[in-house]
């Protein structure tokens, strides 16, 4: 079952590393799968977190995209209860004005960040409660006809940026059916539900002025490398370097600590979070999309190329697009 590519780009700040170092990092990142044929890319608001440099989301995109040529740029996703609808369609109007047919928003309800951050970013506790007016809002302000009456977005109105409901339960599920709007299920990191939100989106879908057949867009972990060895060596740094988020409090653990609590009881939901990984060569890492693809009944896959450092990651787009017959092998 072959479907679209897309990449979730998490922009990490590595060990010794800068945010200026990530942010040049995900401009290649961007323009390697301009050049290996994916569909798009896109960034996740979080606030407050040392190791994600895309935090101010609407800037990243629009200084990757004044980087590349015609690669579908957005986000994966705006936490909508942190802005005001207008704000937001006011920035990814901008970004489509500037980079007409290329801008993707997908939002989302999570706080992207803890109770302490949240606070800090003068979110009001209850904000969630109004995510489906909030989005049927920024429709109106990015569509042709402001559900506010006298306020514009400018730029925004008329521009009808695609806006994609995001999620990981059957909430989102259930919104995006209902408002007819492309669905992503983050089974990147919170895999328990994916089967069932996919279900109950494809059977209550309703056709709307931006969509009129379903949507799905699932997310999986990547480690591609030339050798299965070196996928599995690139693998088990990802995966120490998660206990060290984890389980560290500011410690760090030595390679054999992390294996240690990898092989825990207390890891089982770290494991879990990872279970839809593909490990392996670029044909290893094809055949296990494929199957992924079925099993989720998507009709696009968005990757988290998961390897330690910027050359590894580029080396997996690479070999992921050579493995699916978008760049010659």
């Amino acid at each position: 079952m072959s479907v679209p590519l897309s990449i979730l780009d998490l922009a990490l700040i590595g060990k010794g590393e800068t945010a200026r170092t990530s942010l040049n990092g995900s401009v290649a990142l961007a323009q390697e799968a301009e050049r290996s044929g994916y569909r798009r890319v896109w960034y996740a608001e979080h606030h407050n977190m040392a190791a994600v440099a895309s935090s101010a989301t609407s800037v990243l995109i629009a200084h990757v995209a004044a980087h590349t040529d015609h690669i579908r740029l957005g986000a994966g996703g705006i936490m909508l209860p942190n802005h005001a609808p207008l704000t937001i369609a006011e920035q990814f109007g901008t970004l489509e004005v500037l980079h007409p047919g290329r801008i993707d928003l997908g939002v989302g309800r999570a706080p992207g960040s803890d109770q302490a951050t949240s606070r800090a970013l003068r979110r009001d506790p209850r904000a969630a409660d109004t995510f489906p007016q909030d989005v049927q809002e920024l429709q109106g302000y990015l569509g042709d006809e402001s559900h506010v009456p006298g306020v514009d977005a400018v730029p925004g109105k008329g521009t009808h940026v695609p806006i994609y409901i995001l999620g990981s339960s059957l909430y989102g599920a259930t919104l995006a059916a209902a408002l007819g709007l492309p669905y992503g299920f983050a089974s990147h990191f919170a895999p328990a539900a994916l089967e069932e939100a996919v279900a109950i989106y494809r059977r209550d879908f309703r056709p709307s002025e931006q969509l009129d057949q379903p949507w799905v867009i699932a997310g999986a972990n990547v480690v591609a490398a030339d050798t299965e060895a070196e996928a599995e060596a690139n693998h088990r740094v990802v995966k120490r370097g998660r206990v060290s988020l984890f389980f560290g409090r500011g410690r760090s653990f030595t390679d054999d600590e992390a294996d240690a609590i990898l092989a825990s009881p207390e890891a089982r939901p770290l494991q879990e979070m990872m279970r839809y990984t593909a490990v392996g060569t670029m044909t290893q890492v094809a055949d296990y999309l494929d199957a992924f693809a079925q099993h989720a009944d998507a009709d696009e896959l968005m990757l988290a190329h998961q390897a330690p450092t910027l050359a590894s990651r580029l080396r997996s787009i690479h070999l992921v697009a050579q493995g699916r017959g978008l760049v010659p092998a």
